[in-house]
């Protein structure tokens, strides 16, 4: 009788099971901080490779318009994670205490360049003095570029900065009207075009090469999604590691996955966007600290650029306050 019992109670509990709906998928809204390219394919190819759905996550990604943007829309609810440059936080949280945080450290090197060609005559950053350079009117690069260029011991005064639209700025280098641009190394494919019309070839100076450190391009997280969905964040993260370490195996499949959640993009292009993209993710500072680390020493030199930058005091804000590392280790 007590084997039929059970069988009879095993037979139920299988019959339950099977009749049980699976668990739905946690919702995030993951928000890029600018329209979709090359260089943001990361959570895409997580989405297609189902990294995000083995943790059980249903991600949709929206756009945001800037760094600044994705900060307040996480810091008001809109979104629950998102990408942008560490500054954009700092500054916000030594202004507002918007409550976002940020969590991984994906860019540990500064995208900012100077884009010029071979045989301009500019071969380091103090040759840009006496120069025409142009820059997009509304690159966060137009803030920390006097600093840079006074901290190599330019003046900045020396250099006839043009503001203009940044769609003209591939078209300006290559037709000679300008000697020199300012921009991030991720657009460098876009500016391959047009300069092989015009026989010349691109020539890219990093300005973490002439002392500009610090974090760039980061995952925020707003600090309600980190108090009440601390397990979630931790999923999220695992899988967008993972994401990265697969786009940086093979830069093609991340373009396509790409391409897949975003027709018009051209796979091409995005794929050289992400591989220009793999020097700020890869490179001696993530070799020594780990992925995703957010070292103090560094931490604190970010915070110092945007400070005098933005003509903050130093003590306005301890970076300590910005980061949480609990979720990514």
């Amino acid at each position: 009788m007590t084997g039929t019992l059970s069988r009879i109670t095993t037979l139920a509990l299988a019959l339950m099971l099977i009749g049980a709906p699976a668990q739905a998928a946690e919702k995030i809204t993951f928000m890029i901080d600018w329209l979709p390219a090359g260089d943001k394919a990361v959570p895409y190819l997580a989405v297609k490779k189902g990294l995000f759905a083995a943790e059980g996550l249903d991600v949709t990604i929206q756009s945001g318009r800037g760094s600044s943007d994705v900060v307040t829309k996480l810091g008001t609810g809109a979104a629950d994670i998102g990408t942008g440059g560490l500054a954009a936080l700092l500054q916000a949280k030594a202004e507002t205490g918007v409550p976002v945080k940020a969590v991984y450290s994906i860019y540990t090197k500064q995208a900012d360049a100077i884009f010029t060609t071979e045989g301009s005559g500019i071969t380091s950053l103090k040759d840009v003095a006496g120069k025409k350079v142009a820059t997009a009117t509304f690159s966060s690069s137009n803030v920390s570029w006097p600093l840079v260029l006074t901290a190599n011991g330019i003046d900045p005064a020396s250099v006839q900065l043009l503001k203009v639209d940044p769609g003209a700025l591939a078209p300006m280098l290559a037709a000679g009207q300008i000697v020199a641009t300012i921009n991030w190394i991720t657009v460098a494919a876009a500016f391959e075009g047009p300069l092989a019309e015009a026989k010349k070839t691109l020539k890219v100076l990093q300005w973490s090469d002439y002392g500009y450190d610090g974090y760039g391009l980061s995952l925020f997280v707003s600090e309600r999604m980190l108090k009440e969905r601390p397990a979630t964040v931790k999923k999220f993260v695992k899988a967008y590691a993972e994401a990265t370490r697969m786009a940086i195996a093979d830069p093609k499949a991340a373009a396509d996955a790409l391409k897949a959640m975003v027709p018009e993009i051209d796979v091409a292009t995005a794929e050289k966007q992400f591989v220009s993209s793999i020097p700020l993710i890869v490179n001696d500072i993530s070799k020594r600290d780990g992925d995703g680390a957010f070292e103090p020493k560094l931490l604190a030199t970010t915070w110092q650029w945007v400070a005098k930058a933005q003509n903050l005091p130093i003590g306005k804000l301890d970076p300590e306050t910005v980061v949480d590392r609990s979720v990514a280790k």
